[in-house]
């Protein structure tokens, strides 16, 4: 059984580019989600800590993915949750995936207008409209996120190192 999850949330690192052993393409990210609550006794909102995600895209949602996403950015993301656990010489923990199947901008945040893939020879500088700005929400979240995981053996980009052929039916979720 495989669970399927929406989330939306702030893109939190620069989308990065890679190509599969099988030569499909692979976009992935990271995702900082966070929810608020209301506090009835103070009268306000509270935020809550940010949960983290790495987002995985493969073939033409990569490429689209690749062409149309930047850091700091609004999305929507849903796809299959995948729950890996892993160890380093000091610590263990849990990294938290979702294999994306749909993703897109939250028109909560932005207006869109839709390109038919391998339509336009535009690049997305090329577009018009207006330029993502990175929120002091997004670069707060990001901050916490690197203090939070300090101890995470990680790539330059923020990754967790994985073996694996690329391909969707690599990533196992843990035995329940």
């Amino acid at each position: 059984m495989s669970d399927h999850i929406t989330v939306s949330g702030i893109i939190g690192t620069v989308p990065r580019r890679s190509v599969g052993k099988n030569g499909a393409p692979i976009t992935s990210f990271r995702l900082a989600s966070r929810q608020s609550h209301r506090d009835r006794a103070k009268d306000e909102w509270v935020e809550d800590e940010s949960s983290w995600y790495s987002v995985t895209t493969f073939r033409q949602l990569a490429t689209n993915a690749a062409s149309s996403l930047s850091k700091g950015q609004h999305v929507i993301v849903s796809g299959r949750l995948v729950i890996r656990r892993w160890t380093n010489a000091e610590r263990s923990g849990i990294d938290v995936d979702i294999l994306a199947d749909a993703l897109g901008h939250d028109l909560t945040w932005y207006t869109t207008t839709p390109v038919r893939s391998g339509a336009s020879s535009h690049t997305p500088a090329e577009q018009t409209g207006p330029e993502p700005v990175e929120s002091a929400e997004s670069a707060e979240s990001a901050t916490a996120y690197e203090a939070e995981t300090a101890h995470i053996d990680r790539s330059e980009d923020g990754f967790v190192p994985i073996d694996t052929d690329a391909d969707r039916d690599a990533y196992a979720p843990l035995d329940s």
